[in-house]
């Protein structure tokens, strides 16, 4: 169970709203890391749900795909990413009550989506939607199927790096919270808590090899594994895109790790195929997080719908991590207690 202390001491103990702000935080990477989520979802888009090798190359930002978007558009990755923004903004702290209304919004009326509608969603998000939709409580919400572990909570993590950095435990913690609202299991909120803490680190100034580097976090398990380097051994024949957080997570991992650009990492995700959309959300997010917002080509940040609010978001969740928390009823997040580790 999260206790009164956890939120009324432990997180305002830490710079107000748990973040301690000792080390520096980089702008531009910050800036690189929500800006590169939305570009590497618009620049997947276009393969999203196709087999590998199955279309020529990506390599700019073209639209179509299975939503036939424009160029520049994005999907639901972004969507829910500035759904969470908005809840850390509005909040400057973690209130899954509010999350929760916000994703239902977006669900429901189009908000924040770049077409005024939702027109893509995973299954396990729609269920814990639906859910909350109908009863307006959080019971219930964050038990689905324990053993469903898409990809749904980590495509929109780099809100949180935002807001907690530069403090990896707190953005660990907020990873697991913010994933629990609708991918509950444990390999999910595992595998945010650890791609918080990558995020958090390249936000506050490690290079790529520092970043990447084989970690112990006394995980179990795959992502256990993703952590000390198993991804280092993949090739392209054998890394997965699939919706599974834990191919999304390698597979994002695989792309950056071989690459010595932003450019060069998301045309190396995209183009895996399957999920390509949420890889290169998910790739996006660490590539602009190490090769900042200037590392990004020109060609595609003048793309890439809603640039601007984009922007303002993430300054605005840098602004919100320095201040006081605005009070959440701990009945409210009874139910979402951190996992045992």
């Amino acid at each position: 169970m999260i206790s009164e202390s956890f939120f009324d001491d432990d997180l305002q103990d830490r710079g107000r709203t748990g973040v301690s702000r000792s080390r520096e935080i980089n702008l531009d990477r910050a800036l690189g890391a929500l800006l590169g989520l939305a570009v590497g979802d618009a620049l997947g888009a276009a393969l999203e749900f196709s087999k590998r090798d199955s279309h020529p190359e990506v390599r700019d930002i073209i639209g179509g795909g299975p939503f036939n978007l424009k160029p520049g558009e994005w999907t639901d990755d972004t969507s829910m990413a500035l759904c969470l923004a908005d809840s850390l903004i509005a909040r400057r702290t973690f209130d899954p009550l509010d999350l929760m209304r916000r994703f239902v919004l977006w669900w429901r009326e189009g908000e924040n989506s770049v077409t005024g509608r939702c027109f893509d969603i995973g299954v396990a998000t729609r269920e814990a939607l639906t859910d909350f939709h109908r009863t307006g409580k959080l019971a219930g919400v964050g038990r689905g199927d324990p053993n469903r572990a898409g990809n749904g909570s980590l495509m929109r993590l780099a809100p949180v790096a935002l807001f907690a950095a530069p403090d990896p435990d707190v953005a660990a913690t907020l990873a697991e919270l913010q994933s629990k609202t609708t991918h509950p299991a444990v390999v999910c909120q595992a595998a945010c808590a650890f791609f918080a803490r990558l995020l958090v680190e390249a936000i506050a100034g490690g290079d790529k090899e520092e970043v990447l580097r084989d970690r112990k976090l006394g995980e179990r398990g795959v992502v256990g594994a993703i952590a000390a380097g198993a991804w280092k051994s993949k090739t392209r024949e054998t890394i997965s895109s699939s919706g599974y957080v834990v191919s999304t997570l390698e597979a994002a991992l695989w792309a950056v790790g071989r690459s010595d650009c932003f450019e060069e990492a998301l045309i190396l995700a995209v183009n895996l195929g399957g999920d390509a959309d949420t890889v290169g959300a998910v790739a996006g997010q660490l590539a602009g997080a190490i090769w900042g917002r200037r590392g990004i080509p020109p060609r595609w940040l003048e793309k890439i719908a809603w640039r601007q609010r984009i922007e303002e978001r993430a300054m605005a969740l840098l602004e919100a991590g320095k201040r006081p928390p605005r009070a959440t009823p701990i009945g409210l997040i009874s139910s979402f207690g951190l996992r045992e580790r």
